[in-house]
């Protein structure tokens, strides 16, 4: 199968100007809902939001929609970012994230298997992308489909998506999707390693 660049446009602007997370697990709606601390009872249906100006801020409800075998979350904060939150919804399944905010040029993607991370980029050194192991040929062709430094949220990061998850964003779909959203308690700080 021959890859094609996804149309990213409707996320630069002034999406670009605000963070979004962008989690997809292998698991319904409700399992995600519980292993975030959440209450799916308290959960209200909800369009994803047609203008930025819409945009939950951090702290505000998250929103969640079921896409086939999978789950959507669509938060504005960086919740994808925490290892801890993102391997412990990774457990016993597959969990892809990404997540930007394109003014300040901030860039992340994880893959997760099992409540281990596998790859992620724009992290740190403990995980460094130099391995990408069974992703290797996907990010050649990526390679060649964005020749020059592309930020991963222009792109790349919805490719490698839909490699991980069967999966292509687009705007449509999302706009099309009816989302559950609710609040989500904050998550616990990591324990102080001595």
């Amino acid at each position: 199968m021959t890859m094609q660049p996804p149309d990213t446009s409707w996320l630069r602007g002034e999406y670009g100007e605000e963070c979004y997370s962008f989690v997809y697990v292998r698991a319904t709606p409700e399992q995600v809902v519980t292993r975030l601390g959440g209450r799916w009872q308290d959960f209200t249906p909800g369009p994803f939001p047609d203008d930025p100006d819409h945009h939950p801020h951090p702290g505000e409800p998250l929103g969640v929609t079921s896409i086939g075998d999978w789950t959507f979350v669509f938060d504005s904060g960086w919740l994808c970012t925490l290892e801890d939150v993102i391997t412990r919804l990774s457990e016993g399944t597959r969990l892809v994230s990404q997540a930007a905010l394109a003014i300040k040029g901030l860039d992340y993607f994880t893959w997760c298997e099992n409540g281990e991370i596998r790859f992620s980029w724009g992290f740190d050194e403990e995980h460094p992308p130099e391995d990408p192991g069974e992703l290797l040929g996907t990010l050649v062709e990526i390679g060649r489909l964005y020749p020059s430094f592309s930020y991963l949220y222009e792109g790349p990061a919805f490719l490698l998506v839909e490699h991980l998850t069967g999966i292509r964003v687009t705007e449509r779909l999302l706009k099309g999707s009816t989302f559950m959203w609710g609040v989500v308690p904050a998550p616990a700080p990591a324990p102080a390693t001595s």
